[in-house]
Order: structure tokens, then C-alpha cells, then sequence
């Protein structure tokens, strides 16, 4: 099965870094704690800037949550780093229109697939950067 991207659980980690560390929290700082390129860090904060997550002062003033971490929930972060495509976490196959299974299993299919993609979410939503804090101290 193919995994959801990597830069959703290093945007967790970027917000989460950022809303535990009372200094400045500079790509390359970030970086060290991350494991990662500070490029690639660089990269996923301008994305969570983007999404209004986040605010970045130039220089060695590195990035500061723009709302409190209790008010950031993953599911911000999953569609602030645009985890999926076009909306939808499941791609589907066109079946042949002249196979009664194949239309009947897209259209149920599609279905349950939706369902778990929304029970994803809505998990998503009620879990917040502060309570990851919370379990890490």
C-alpha cells in the first residue's frame, strides 16, 4: 500500500518543534531535531506559512506558530502540505462502462473509500499540536 508522504509527519514535527522550543527556530535548527536537509525544511515551513500555520522572520529569526498549538490540529497540517490530490486520499481506475461489476464496484467502492477517508479526517481534526506536546513531556 502506498504511504501517505513523508511531509506530513515532518510538518508535525516542524509545528511541534517549533510550539516546544521557546528559542529561535531557524530552518537549520529544525533540521537537526528533524533528521532532515534544512532545504527540505525550508521548503515544508514555506508551505505551512502558506496555509497560515506559521509566521517566518528573515534572517536568523526562523518561524513562530501564527495561532496557539492547542488551535493547530493535524488535520490543518494534513491539508496544509497537500498530502493527497485533488481532495480525494483514494485514486480510482476508469472500469469499462460495459461491465455491469466494474460500474457497480466503482460506485460502491468509491463509496466506502470516501467514508474512510472521512473518518480519517475527522480524527485528524480532533487531535491538536498541543496534545502532542502534552504526551511527549
Amino acid at each position: 500500500m502506498k504511504q501517505i508522504s513523508s511531509r506530513y509527519t515532518i510538518a508535525v514535527h516542524i509545528l511541534s518543534f517549533i510550539a516546544g522550543v521557546s528559542k529561535e527556530c531557524t530552518g537549520d535548527f529544525i533540521a537537526e531535531s528533524v533528521n532532515s536537509n534544512p532545504v527540505i525544511i525550508r521548503k515544508m515551513m514555506a508551505m505551512l506559512k502558506k496555509a497560515d500555520l506559521i509566521e517566518i522572520r528573515r534572517g536568523v529569526g526562523g518561524g513562530s506558530l501564527k495561532r496557539p498549538a492547542e488551535d493547530i490540529t493535524l488535520l490543518d497540517v494534513y491539508r496544509a502540505v497537500d498530502v493527497i490530490e485533488d481532495e480525494e486520499l483514494f485514486n480510482f481506475h476508469q472500469p469499462v462502462i460495459a461491465c455491469r461489476i466494474g460500474q457497480a464496484m466503482d460506485t460502491r467502492l468509491r463509496k466506502e473509500l470516501k467514508e474512510a477517508q472521512s473518518a480519517l479526517e475527522h480524527r485528524l481534526k480532533q487531535v491538536t499540536i498541543k496534545q502532542l506536546l502534552i504526551e511527549a513531556e
